[in-house]
């Protein structure tokens, strides 16, 4: 028996290999299946071009689409589809040769015994490596009927198979309801799917239903067709990647480290909670700056304002980013949260974890990703898994989340807490006819931290901590009363 008989294939996708584990089942068929404009013929094209990158025979076998509609989708997308050979298939009931038409039999016995002969006597003649079948939908239609169409496309696969030829077998589902008599007789099936929601960007996953002796990666995983093709972007599953070794604490170098216990530790995450304005992106960027001029790499995932905004207030504050940023040692990635799926902002993470060795993940914030999503459920689940694998990076996650409401009794538009190692908690709070901001830590997982609350202030300087505010009761309620002196709070100082 052939050693390579089965063996993976790449498919041109680097994801979709990821999820195969090492890609198509070498001299086997597959069965691409999906509704139109789901993207089955630019993974085919992408299947011929890295056949032909390596040196492999390739056919496109189409019944579908002309070979100029072909070429005009490669050139869109930048691809050269030199080496790889087209084989236009039309029924001689479409030709409008008139020397082609019958009225003896029926004319779908003719089409379908023509059609099939031309795709055999080409694979023949040619004896390709690869080959793309678009679409079994003609060949359905042809046959009239679930038997008929399920012994033609049983003669193609083992033709393909005797001919040592790896195949994939498009379809585009236009039957009334789908049709699963090709599950059994595929090695394997791959479904992709387009969704649409009710605002934002068209939304594309696919699920590979069967591969024959791979334990492939399930579930959905969620695609893109951008110019270059298709990206596809495995479900992260944390349990798949090692452990890294922690090293020492990032700090922010300000008498925030004294909230926390000295500093947030290497693989935990941290929680900034509170109402909008309060501080919290102003806060993470202390550690960013502290990270940064310790030489580290910094990731920040901005979903609430652009890289203008972020770095202007920034400077303000006195931490210019903008020679960072121009070094690649600050990543700021700029999200729209209606254009963006899941499955891609884990890959964004991952890609600059792993490829860009970045130490700090922000991700500012979680409120606006959040308004993108269809079910809480799941950003729940997937935060799960991003966390857990930025822990073991050993990568310090600091995520942002807003509280419904500015003054008074506020909630979270979803819990986070029980995820998170660390929860640092923003309030703003009235006294003396001014509004003031205070801080406390209410929960660190791996060492201690302190239990008192601290008025805290954002000036040129950054952040300023101040006393504990022993004269107060009710400050996290957002309605404190004050049982002190003034004097206990911080001093304004002139500008």
């Amino acid at each position: 028996m052939d050693r390579d008989d089965a063996s993976p294939i790449s498919s041109g996708v680097e994801g979709l290999d990821y999820v195969l584990r090492g890609g198509y089942a070498r001299f086997r068929s597959h069965l691409v299946e999906g509704r139109p404009g789901s993207g089955k013929t630019t993974l085919g094209l992408q299947f011929l071009i890295e056949g032909a990158r390596n040196g492999e025979k390739c056919l496109y076998i189409t019944l579908s689409e002309s070979k100029r509609e072909l070429l005009s989708v490669a050139s869109r997308h930048g691809w050269d589809l030199n080496g790889i050979e087209v084989l236009e298939l039309v029924p001689p009931e479409l030709s409008l040769d008139p020397s082609q038409l019958q009225t003896l039999v029926h004319s779908s016995d003719l089409e379908l015994g023509e059609t099939i002969k031309s795709a055999l006597a080409e694979i023949g003649r040619m004896r390709p490596d690869r080959v793309v079948f678009d679409s079994l939908s003609e060949i359905r239609l042809l046959s009239q009927g679930s038997l008929r169409y399920r012994r033609q496309v049983l003669t193609l696969k083992s033709f393909f198979l005797l001919n040592n030829v790896t195949v994939l077998l498009l379809d585009d589902l236009t039957a009334e309801h789908d049709d699963l008599n090709l599950h059994s007789i595929s090695h394997a099936v791959i479904r992709m799917e387009q969704l649409s929601p009710v605002y934002g960007g068209e939304r594309r996953r696919l699920r590979v239903i069967k591969m024959r002796g791979v334990q492939i990666r399930g579930g959905f995983h969620d695609f893109v067709i951008r110019s270059g093709g298709v990206s596809v972007f495995p479900r992260l599953v944390a349990s798949e990647h090692e452990v890294a070794k922690t090293g020492a604490p990032a700090i922010s170098e300000n008498s925030l480290d004294t909230l926390v216990g000295g500093g947030l530790e290497r693989g935990t995450s941290t929680l900034l909670m509170g109402p909008s304005g309060v501080g919290k992106s102003t806060i993470a960027c202390t550690y960013c700056h502290a990270a940064l001029a310790r030489g580290e790499r910094v990731l920040v995932l901005l979903f609430d304002e652009t890289k203008h905004i972020f770095l202007e207030r920034a400077a303000g504050l006195g931490m210019d980013f903008r020679a960072f940023a121009d070094s690649d040692m600050l990543l700021l990635e700029q999200v729209d949260p209606a254009e963006l799926s899941p499955g891609e902002l884990s890959s964004r993470i991952r890609s600059a974890v792993e490829r860009s060795d970045v130490r700090i993940v922000v991700i500012d914030s979680l409120t606006g990703y959040l308004n993108a999503m269809s079910e809480e459920q799941q950003l729940v689940l997937q935060m799960h898994e991003i966390l857990t694998y930025l822990n073991q990076k050993a990568v310090v996650t600091i995520l942002l989340l807003a509280n419904h409401g500015l003054i008074g009794q506020m909630s979270a538009p979803v819990d986070m807490t029980y995820l998170c190692d660390s929860v640092m908690l923003l309030r703003f709070f009235e006294s003396g006819g001014r509004l003031r901001r205070a801080i406390s830590v209410v929960k660190k997982r791996v060492s201690s931290h302190e239990d008192t609350i601290r008025e805290f202030r954002i000036g040129r300087a950054g952040v300023t901590v101040g006393e504990p505010l022993v004269d107060f009761r009710g400050i996290l309620t957002g309605v404190p009363v004050f049982e002190g002196k003034q004097g206990d709070l911080l001093k304004d100082k002139p500008s």
